[in-house]
């Protein structure tokens, strides 16, 4: 596994990717410089990023536990297809054919975090890839090894394996799955954290938690059913607003009836409903349909600057008039579309302040038909 880190000697300072490989340059081999330079005759001494390779061992070994885990967990189906290690995290890609439950996660949490809890001594062995079959040990499919291969054994774990390692598996810390997702056909996805970073993040949700609990004005273990409550309340006020938009829209639609004007026989009423919704604008028109018997009707509302249009015509006047057709007509000049069926029809628009005249067409767009 590669290191980021630096050299150092009395006049300049360069940072280098893999500095083993760079220490080793002397002898023919080579490494990425990615800032400063190197000179002829220089003296150089190698030092790793400690601080990041601890985090990054911890975060290797663990894909280890965690594999073996998942096996256990979901299936010797479980097979490695991916996988990214570094200071952060671990990212591990696996086929399965289905997102992991909460509970299959938390299992595998258990297994991983007991590995880490035994503090068992890590050991690994080089040997000859038939002896490494006989151990058990398990290889990628696919994969091209050598005659000689790495064993890794850690915890409950035995895989082919070159990278850098934790000493014990209780130097990897806390282990916690912070994401599963899918990302191909048959592909999962895991994502997970540990150590210090794995402190960070459940002292990050814990915060959370807190100031969820601090809105509320409840304690943390609280939190669950005081949100239920105030959801249950929410619907509750919802169902009330709703039932107070409907009798707006009824007092509004019985003042209306007189207003319609009598083209060629057939009732016109065009007229934009204060405070009503999609809803009111339906249970409205269905009333004044019933009451004006022979009718072509738009209603219209303006909710959180969008335009509602609801139009309907009574059955004996599909005919000639077809509600679809019509609230096309009068949402295309709010800038919206629209259409339904020939006696009801629905549709929205974009530019409110075209609503007046848009309702002031219908008239005469009924005239042309009627």
């Amino acid at each position: 596994m590669g290191d980021t880190g630096e050299l150092r000697n009395g006049r300049s300072r360069v940072l280098v990717e893999d500095t083993i490989k760079v220490q080793a340059s002397v002898h023919g081999h080579s490494g990425r410089i990615v800032e400063g330079e190197l000179e002829i005759g220089d003296v150089f001494v190698a030092r790793v990023d400690g601080d990041k390779r601890a985090k990054t061992m911890r975060n290797h070994s663990v894909t280890h536990l965690m594999h073996k885990a998942l096996r256990e967990v979901l299936g010797g189906h479980v097979q490695q297809k991916g996988s990214l290690v570094n200071a952060e995290r671990t990212r591990f890609d696996f086929a399965h054919n289905a997102p992991m439950t909460e509970e299959q996660i938390a299992k595998v949490e258990a297994l991983v975090n007991a590995e880490i809890l035994a503090n068992a001594a890590t050991q690994a062995r080089v040997m000859k890839i038939d002896d490494a079959q006989k151990t058990g040990a398990m290889m990628l499919f696919g994969e091209k090894y050598g005659e000689e291969v790495r064993v890794l054994e850690i915890g409950s774990s035995r895989e082919l394996c070159g990278g850098t390692h934790v000493q014990r598996t209780g130097d990897i810390g806390v282990f916690k799955i912070v994401a599963e997702s899918g990302v191909a056909a048959g592909v999962r996805r895991v994502e997970a954290v540990t150590g210090d970073n794995a402190l960070a993040y459940l002292q990050s949700l814990e915060g959370t938690v807190g100031r969820i609990a601090g809105t509320l004005k409840a304690a943390p273990a609280e939190v669950p059913a005081r949100l239920a409550q105030v959801l249950e309340q929410v619907k509750a006020l919802e169902k009330e607003v709703a039932a107070l938009k409907g009798k707006l829209a009824s007092s509004q639609g019985d003042e209306l009836v007189a207003k319609a004007v009598d083209v060629k026989g057939l009732k016109v009423l065009a007229a934009q409903l204060d405070g009503a919704d999609a809803k009111a604008l339906r249970e409205t028109l269905d009333k004044l349909k019933d009451k004006l018997k022979t009718a072509a009707i738009v209603l219209a509302t303006v909710e959180g600057g969008k335009v509602q249009i609801a139009a309907g015509v009574t059955a004996d006047s599909t005919a000639k008039v077809k509600a679809g057709e019509l609230v096309n007509f009068v949402a295309q000049q709010v800038g919206g579309k629209g259409g339904g069926k020939p006696d009801m029809a629905m549709a929205g628009g974009t530019d409110p302040s075209q609503l007046g005249a848009a309702l002031a067409s219908v008239q005469g767009w009924v005239a042309e038909r009627a």
